[in-house]
């Protein structure tokens, strides 16, 4: 969007050369065939009753085989595999302490794990555990990931960092990798990522392969203003050199962020997806879980500041550390994903399904933005209720309505399907629009749009 100054500017200089300003073209935004989810206004140009809206995830029953209890965990699907990494402080004194250990979990449906005995370290007498790592400080905050980079090394498949601010003679995080995610070592004994200038490290510090950046991406932990806590953001290309930490003051006024958890979506990679836990220290150092994202280098958008998870009416989760996601929302069905919570829970969301444009029984509209695509078919997440409805119209850069795309030719969308395609009188070939600039303007009642994809096949 041209900045408001910007064409003021122009069109004074206009009027006084007595030229003649013609309209500024918005550039469309080229969405080629990926999916678009609706939690931030990015397409969106403008909303008639209609709104946007977060949605809360559902605690699903407790499981039957649970896997430990998360502390700065981490979810990773490797396949048909759910691999779980966790922190167990074993009474440590401070963080980092020497007590600490990492553990390792499996589940083949994210719901009943089991708990391997690996024999990798001897634990209080025996190696009959799963333990993965026993190194002081790295156990404290031991975040892998899956490495998706086009032509990573077989042994480097899995990578991870970890490291605190204190009690090291090198504060920062050393970088890990592994061939199997079990059987890890340092990829070099020194801190690949230091920063100076103020506190950072001691949370759960995350990083990932990006496909729409093509550079890691790491988020930590700092302090703002010697007061916050806050995140900062640093890339690099190799997992050793890392660029110039940047802060992203993502808080608001009085705001701590104990962790960001920013991971990309799995369905959507070019949409980072974060569930922050926000740190209350004036009320009883409570705590609660935000949601947030964020495009690649862009700011955290934060279009939905309330709780994305309450404490909820277990009065043990009104205290500190009581409310931590696990790192990673992964599917648990092709209709649900789930997210993962202290002290082993399981909250359950249908796919796609954070926010959503809504209508009430009211009929309500959405625009987007001038958008280009590729494809021949355009397809919904939606979810009407039995009285409600969906209808799309094609519309022109300029907002006039394409002919055979019109909202009148669009037959009422009703139900619940996660990959909808919409069809028109003459059918739901869009291939002769791909590629130019459209509008979609769509008319909901009693319905929610949680996400739209353009794509060349069934």
């Amino acid at each position: 969007m041209l900045n408001r100054h910007f064409l003021i500017a122009i069109s004074f200089a206009a009027c006084l050369t007595g030229g003649f300003l013609a309209a500024v073209e918005p550039v469309p935004v080229d969405i080629g065939s990926r999916r678009e989810l609706f939690v931030d206004r990015f397409l969106i140009e403008r909303l008639e009753n209609a709104a946007l809206k977060l949605h809360e995830p559902q605690l699903a029953p407790p499981m039957s085989d649970p896997a430990d209890n998360l502390e700065y965990g981490t979810v990773i699907k490797d396949g048909d595999l759910y691999r779980l990494y966790t922190r167990d402080g074993r009474g440590a004194k401070f963080d980092g302490d020497q007590p600490e250990v990492t553990r390792y979990c499996e589940s083949r449906d994210g719901i009943h794990w089991t708990k391997p005995t690996l024999g990798l370290f001897e634990i209080d007498g025996n190696k009959e555990n799963n333990v993965i790592l026993h190194e002081s400080p790295y156990c404290h905050n031991f975040s892998p990931f899956l490495d998706t980079r086009p032509g990573v090394p077989a042994t480097e498949r899995f990578k991870a960092l970890a490291g605190v601010g204190v009690r090291t003679p090198t504060p920062g995080l050393v970088a890990f990798v592994s061939a199997d995610g079990i059987h890890w070592r340092k990829l070099r004994p020194e801190p690949v990522i230091t920063y100076t200038k103020e506190y950072a490290f001691d949370s759960q510090n995350v990083s990932f392969w990006s496909v729409s950046e093509q550079c890691y991406v790491c988020y930590f932990r700092h302090f703002l203003d010697q007061k916050l806590r806050s995140v900062c953001r640093t890339t690099s290309q190799d997992f050793v050199k890392w660029t110039e930490p940047t802060p992203l003051n993502p808080n608001f006024p009085g705001e701590h962020l104990y962790t960001t958890l920013t991971h990309p979506y799995f369905r959507a990679p070019h949409i980072y997806i974060a569930t922050p836990t926000r740190f209350h220290p004036g009320r009883g150092e409570s705590t609660d879980i935000l949601f947030m994202t964020t495009r690649g280098e862009s700011p955290y958008d934060r279009t939905f500041r309330e709780a994305f998870i309450r404490p909820g009416l277990d009065p043990a989760r009104w205290g500190n550390r009581s409310n931590f996601a696990a790192l990673g929302i992964v599917p648990t069905s092709p209709t649900e994903m789930s997210i993962y919570t202290t002290p082993f829970r399981r909250f359950v969301l249908r796919t796609d399904g954070f926010a959503s444009v809504q209508a009430g029984a009211d009929v309500g509209e959405m625009l987007t933005r001038p958008l280009s695509f590729t494809g021949k078919e355009l397809t919904l997440n939606y979810s009407t209720s039995a009285a409600g409805s969906v209808r799309v119209e094609i519309q022109s850069a300029d907002g006039k309505t394409l002919l055979g795309f019109g909202a009148g030719d669009c037959p009422e969308i009703i139900g619940d399907e996660i990959a909808c395609i919409v069809r028109w009188k003459n059918g739901s070939d869009v291939s002769s629009l791909a590629g130019q600039p459209v509008r979609l303007r769509f008319v909901l009642r009693e319905a929610d749009l949680y996400a739209i994809q353009f794509r060349s096949t069934h």
